[in-house]
Formats: structure tokens, C-alpha cells, sequence
């Protein structure tokens, strides 16, 4: 048992470490300008909904019925929302009045980027969260399937990797923005790849004894609805001050169709008894 834990972590250390190659090509490069970070923001946002909707939800669906399944979703929109109206926010402002102020050498112009920036760096954890709680169950699933065979969990492991790239821009992207330090927008990123080994650790040693398949469907359906609210609340907001409606709904559905086809691929390298 111990040699297959091993061999589980290692292959989960490859998706975790996909995650940075994400960070990598976020910091490799100059920090976006506003409008970029709007359309790239709504593109994580997309990447988020489909995870949400397409894959926590669905899977909980599927499992515990219609009718429970929408009750763990909507436990969590319910939670997240009350959790959000405790977190202070600062005002975003919308990005015509810096300009405006800046052109007019306003030196306000300088406190509201710094409103600007918080507000992304806010956007930025609460992409990690959301990325991290999604690939714990990932863990979990390379963990059953070395199980079955070495060559399972290497399929299955590749697979996820590159389905984890574009969840660490997602990260790292307003992060970078935010702090303008690569290392703290490639470290968060890194530490939500991360939760696949602890998946790995958590599924070996716990779940088998203290956490039955019905609860752990039904707390990843509640991940989901956090997820959700999270996008809705906080990601789609800033992509449409930043880039525009129009622009960011056309990227939040260009995430979408992209993470649905990762998922898809994710799958479809899945024996057939074992799914996320």
C-alpha cells in the first residue's frame, strides 16, 4: 500500500507542477494592461463555470439525484454568500475615471489603481481557493486509478497536467497584476497545484474509514456552488469594467468551451468505473 501512495504522489506532483508551468507563462511576461486582464479574467471565469456547472455539480447530480444534488449546490452558494458579506471590499471604480484623473494629474488617480489592485489581488485568492478545492478530487482520482495500474495513473496524470496549465494562469494572472511580484503570483499558484498530493494523502490514509462516496459527492457539489458564486460575484465584475460586456462574455464562453474539452479529454482517458 505504501509503495502505491508513492507512486500516487508522484504522479500527482506532475498535475501540482503543471500548475506553476501556468504561473510561468503568466510571469514570463510584462503585466497586462487593464483591458487584457478584463478579457483574460473572463476567460478564468469561464474556465470556473464550466468546473462548477460541467463537472462539481453535474457529478453530484448524477450521484445523489436531482433533488439533492441542486441541495449541496445551493449550500454552498448559500454559505459562500453570507462568508462574502463579512469580506470588506474596496469600491471598484470604474477605469474611466482614472484615466480621467490621471490625465488631469490628479494624484487620487494613484489611490484608486491601488483600489483597482486589491480588488484583483481579492479576485486572484479567490481563484486559488476555487482552482485548489477542484483539484483536490483530482488527487483522490489519480490516487484510484495507479491503483489499477501504472499505466492508468500515468495516462490519467498527463491528462490532468495539461488540463491544470490554463488553471495556473488563471491564478497567477491577477495575482502578478495586483502585487507586480512574480514570485508571489507564481508561489499561490504553485500552492493550488498542490492540493492534488494532498488529495492523494487525504484519499489513502481517510477516506476509505471516516467520509462516505455519498457526503464527498455532495461537499464537491457545494464546492461547485462556491465556485459559482465566487465567478458571478467577484470575476465577472471586474472583466466587464475592464474589458467591457460584449468582450468578456464572448472570453468567459471561449473559458468555457476550453476547460468542457480539457474535462472532456480528462474523462475519456478514465476507465470506465472511475470518474471525478
Amino acid at each position: 500500500m505504501d509503495s502505491q501512495v508513492a507512486v500516487a504522489l508522484a504522479l500527482s506532483l506532475v498535475g501540482g507542477v503543471s500548475t506553476s508551468i501556468g504561473a510561468l507563462f503568466v510571469i514570463v511576461n510584462k503585466a497586462p494592461s487593464l483591458k487584457m486582464l478584463g478579457l483574460l479574467q473572463g476567460f478564468a471565469a469561464g474556465l470556473m463555470l464550466s468546473i462548477s456547472f460541467f463537472d462539481l455539480a453535474h457529478n453530484a447530480l448524477n450521484s445523489l439525484g436531482f433533488l439533492k444534488g441542486n441541495l449541496w449546490f445551493f449550500a454552498g452558494v448559500i454559505f459562500f454568500a453570507v462568508v462574502a458579506s463579512f469580506i470588506p471590499e474596496p469600491t471598484l471604480t470604474p477605469t474611466s475615471d482614472v484615466k480621467g484623473r490621471k490625465k488631469n494629474g490628479d494624484e487620487g488617480g494613484k489611490d484608486i489603481m491601488k483600489k483597482h489592485r486589491r480588488q484583483v489581488l481579492f479576485s486572484g485568492i479567490v481563484t486559488a481557493v476555487g482552482i485548489s478545492l477542484h483539484n483536490f478530487p483530482e488527487g483522490m482520482a489519480v490516487f484510484l486509478g495507479s491503483l489499477k495500474g501504472l499505466r492508468v495513473g500515468i495516462n490519467l496524470a498527463l491528462a490532468i497536467a495539461l488540463h491544470n496549465i490554463p488553471e495556473g494562469v488563471a491564478v497567477a494572472l491577477p495575482v502578478y497584476f495586483a502585487t507586480q511580484s512574480k514570485w508571489q503570483a507564481f508561489k499561490l499558484a504553485s500552492l493550488s497545484g498542490f492540493a492534488e498530493p494532498l488529495g492523494v494523502i487525504i484519499v489513502a490514509y481517510l477516506f476509505p474509514s471516516s467520509l462516505s462516496p455519498e457526503i464527498l459527492e455532495g461537499l464537491l457539489g457545494s464546492v461547485g456552488g462556491v465556485m459559482a458564486f465566487l465567478t458571478l460575484h467577484e470575476m465577472l465584475p471586474l472583466a466587464f469594467d475592464y474589458a467591457g460586456q460584449k468582450q468578456s462574455v464572448k472570453a468567459v464562453f471561449l473559458g468555457m468551451a476550453f476547460m468542457s474539452a480539457s474535462l472532456y479529454f480528462l474523462s475519456i482517458s478514465l476507465p470506465e468505473d472511475l470518474s471525478l
